[in-house]
């Protein structure tokens, strides 16, 4: 019941945001507004249940070191992005074929802002953390990586492989990433540096929404088994690869740092019982 609780409120914001989001995609001073609009709502909205749920204070969410804590899981998910990238364009199978749109990577930084406020507080913040506390960390990593990716086959160019690519790397890494620093506000700048990186800055598909219009007009070419084809990047072995050791790099400091959750007894049976709530 408390997971229902925490994930409804949430899920109607995200709902209503990316509905007025999407209305307004060809402005895109109006696209940054509502969408950083939206993604504050959500962690306001998100703080405020789980106060009134669980009688504590939020302190996934606290404003002290927010903008720090964005700020480095921003660098790490255009680093991370930045890095596939590279190794595309070393096999020439990606091109920048030159200037793309200031006004359409406006848009996107307010639509990728609502994407990962509203995605991270729903998945990580709600999903993976009443989880972990029935069936520990390593379990609920695997059960909520899953459903990130089942989440992503209704997109209009989803492919089963791009489902299983995104549970494996964003999944993992994003998971971790809380899991490591037991707050919110790192995955949620790792998924934004990520998705803006993406469309934002170098112009790709994602996750099998169409083509993008950045900063770069970027031009990918070659093997889908290589680039990810029309699902975009993040169905690159190359993504997959970074992100299996970025999700071990955070795992390690999540066990340095006490950060595991055990694993209890009936944990199989527990799990079933919570994602069911």
């Amino acid at each position: 019941m408390r997971l229902l609780k925490q994930l409804l409120p949430v899920v109607v914001v995200a709902a209503v945001g990316g509905q007025l989001v999407t209305a307004v995609q060809g402005n895109a001073l109006l696209s940054l507004v509502l969408g950083v609009a939206t993604a504050a709502l959500s962690v306001f909205v998100y703080a405020r249940v789980v106060r009134w749920s669980e009688r504590r204070a939020p302190v996934e969410v606290a404003i002290k070191g927010a903008a720090a804590r964005i700020g480095l899981g921003a660098l790490i998910g255009v680093g991370w992005f930045a890095a596939v990238i590279v190794n595309l364009v070393f096999l020439g199978d990606y091109r920048v074929d030159g200037y793309g749109s200031t006004a359409g990577a406006v848009g996107l930084f307010g639509f990728m802002a609502a994407a990962a406020a509203t995605e991270e507080l729903m998945f990580r913040g709600v999903l993976f953390r009443i989880v972990e506390e029935r069936v520990g960390t390593w379990m609920a990593l695997a059960l909520t990586s899953v459903l990130f990716g089942l989440s992503h086959l209704t997109n209009p160019d989803a492919t089963l492989w791009g489902a299983i690519a995104i549970a494996i790397e964003a999944g993992g890494t994003l998971a971790a990433a809380y899991a490591a620093t037991r707050n919110l506000w790192v995955p949620i700048g790792l998924h934004f540096g990520w998705n803006f990186a993406e469309a934002g800055i170098f112009g790709t598909e994602v996750s099998g929404n169409g083509k993008t219009e950045g900063l770069l007009h970027g031009v990918t070419s070659g093997p889908a088994l290589v680039t990810g084809g029309k699902f975009g990047p993040e169905a690159s072995p190359y993504t997959v690869v970074f992100g299996v050791l970025l999700t071990i790099v955070f795992m390690w400091l999540a066990h340095r740092r006490g950060n595991l959750v055990p694993r209890r007894r009936g944990a199989r049976a527990a799990a079933t019982a919570t994602l069911a709530q």
